[in-house]
């Protein structure tokens, strides 16, 4: 039986763990603005792009003879999801293609290369698993640092420029009326999904990532009205699924990834049977007629103009 120290002072699980909190820390920040841009799709498709990046990391790994062969796998990833990033925006705006569109080429596009680019590289795609699903005996220290370097961009951007982001993202026309920066708004918010995906490809998986950084939102909208707060619940909830679903998997041989994924849809049930709940005791005077589930909407509206 593993003991509680015993997941503190072993590499396998110390490192997986903070891994986890860190995810569960970031991952909401991204999904809050992804649910008011109606993008909650965006980490699937850059999963999806991260898998060749991962696939054109073992090809260079193979070329240069690197061990472990994977060693370039996440620094891979990083750079394609971000390419991937910000070439969904530019597609939309130069070709007047949909977000749907451009979500769909991701998708393919990803999953494609990244099959045909680990089979040059003389691997197979048994060897993409872990990414798509997460494992932890493949964390090493170099991937917690890597993910916690990512962790601090991804906030100082999310949490340090909320204001400018909720603004944009809560009413885009009314932000770019107002001379915004809309278009580097935008960048942004896609450069920040794709480095969480990038950090989260390890433990939850590439392909259910955008899970943890939606559901957690909608579970937290359930229950709290605000932009602020809605952000910090999820954060919070966030938190308790990835490490609890990583506490679960040391004690019994579950994939990782999916026992999280399953504990958020587990949080956004409870949130709206206690939604449910509240809404029948709560007199009908106490409705809030037009409220916006995260007031971003409002904030926006009350960003000043730049000089």
């Amino acid at each position: 039986m593993i003991s509680p120290l015993d997941i503190l002072t072993s590499d396998l699980l110390r490192y997986p763990l903070i891994i986890a909190v860190l995810i569960g820390l970031t991952a909401p920040v991204v999904g809050t603005y992804l649910v008011q841009k109606r993008l909650s799709l965006l980490g699937d498709g850059l999963g999806h792009v991260a898998l060749t990046g991962v696939a054109v990391g073992w090809l260079v790994g193979a070329w240069l003879s690197a061990s472990p062969a994977d060693l370039l796998a996440i620094p891979g990833a990083l750079i394609a999801s971000v390419i991937g990033a910000v070439l969904i925006e530019y597609v939309r705006e130069v070709s007047h293609t949909s977000r749907d569109v451009a979500l769909a080429i991701l998708f393919y596009g990803g999953i494609a290369g990244g099959v045909v680019i680990i089979q040059l590289a003389g691997g197979t795609s048994q060897n993409l698993m872990g990414y798509l699903f997460g494992s932890l005996s493949t964390v090493t220290a170099l991937d917690t640092v890597i993910s916690a370097v990512l962790a601090v961009v991804v906030l100082a951007i999310g949490v340090g420029l909320s204001g400018l982001l909720a603004a944009v993202t809560g009413d885009e026309e009314f932000a770019r009326a107002s001379g915004l920066p809309v278009r580097t708004v935008n960048i942004l918010i896609a450069v920040m999904a794709a480095l969480t995906v990038t950090l989260s490809m390890r433990i939850v998986g590439a392909l259910m990532v955008s899970a943890l950084m939606i559901v957690p939102v909608a579970a937290a909208q359930h229950v709290v009205v605000g932009f602020a707060r809605t952000m910090r619940t999820a954060m919070v909830i966030a938190v308790v699924c990835a490490v609890g679903g990583l506490l679960i998997t040391v004690y019994v041989d579950l994939p990782p990834g999916g026992v999280i994924v399953l504990l958020t849809i587990a949080a956004y049930v409870l949130g709206l049977l206690a939604r449910s709940l509240l809404s029948t005791r709560r007199p009908r005077g106490d409705d809030r007629a037009g409220a916006s589930p995260t007031g971003v909407t409002e904030t926006a509206r009350r960003m000043p103009h730049p000089a």
